[in-house]
C-alpha cells in the first residue's frame, strides 16, 4: 500500500500514515477525535486594516479639496488650473501606492484576525496540534487531516 500526503510544509506533515506537527509524530490511530477552535478576535489587526484604508483614503481627500477649492475661491485662471492640475495629480498618484496597500489589505484577510488552533484527543490526553493566526494555512492543514482521518482512507 503506498503512502498518500495530504498536505507538506516545513513544520507540518499529513500523510496516509500519520501526523508530523512541529516535531510531534503521531500515527493516525493515535487520534480519537479532532476539533478546532477559534481565538478572540486581534483588535491590532483590525484596526492596522483600517490604517491602511485612511492612507488610501487621505491622498485622494487631499486631491479632491483642492480641486475643491480651487472651483470655489475667486482665483485667477492659471490659479484656479494649478490647483486643480495639483489634485487631480495627487489623486493620480496615489493608484501605484493604493495597490500596494490593498494588496497589503488582501494578505490581512487571508491571514484573518483570529488565532486558530487544531485540538487532538490522545489515549493519552488532548493534545493542541497547531496554533495559528494564518487562516488560509490552518484551512488547508485541518482540511488535510480531515482528509487523512476519513473512513475510506484508513485501512
Amino acid at each position: 500500500m503506498t503512502m498518500t500526503t495530504y498536505y507538506r510544509d516545513p513544520d507540518v506533515q499529513i500523510t496516509s500514515a500519520g501526523v508530523r506537527i512541529n516535531g510531534r509524530e503521531l500515527r493516525l490511530g493515535e487520534l480519537l477525535q479532532v476539533w478546532h477552535t477559534r481565538g478572540r478576535r486581534s483588535w491590532g489587526t483590525i484596526a492596522g486594516r483600517g490604517a491602511v484604508g485612511l492612507a488610501i483614503l487621505t491622498p485622494v481627500v487631499v486631491g479632491l479639496l483642492a480641486v475643491g477649492i480651487a472651483l470655489i475661491i475667486d482665483a485667477s485662471t492659471a490659479t484656479t488650473i494649478a490647483l486643480i492640475g495639483g489634485g487631480v495629480l495627487v489623486g493620480l498618484g496615489v493608484a501605484p501606492l493604493a495597490d500596494v496597500l490593498l494588496e497589503r489589505v488582501d494578505r490581512s484577510y487571508d491571514r484573518g484576525s483570529r488565532v486558530r488552533e487544531i485540538w487532538a484527543r490522545t489515549p493519552t490526553g488532548d493534545l493542541l496540534l497547531l496554533s495559528t493566526p494564518d487562516a488560509a494555512r490552518f484551512g488547508r492543514i485541518y482540511r488535510a487531516l480531515q482528509r487523512a482521518l476519513e473512513p475510506a482512507t484508513r485501512r
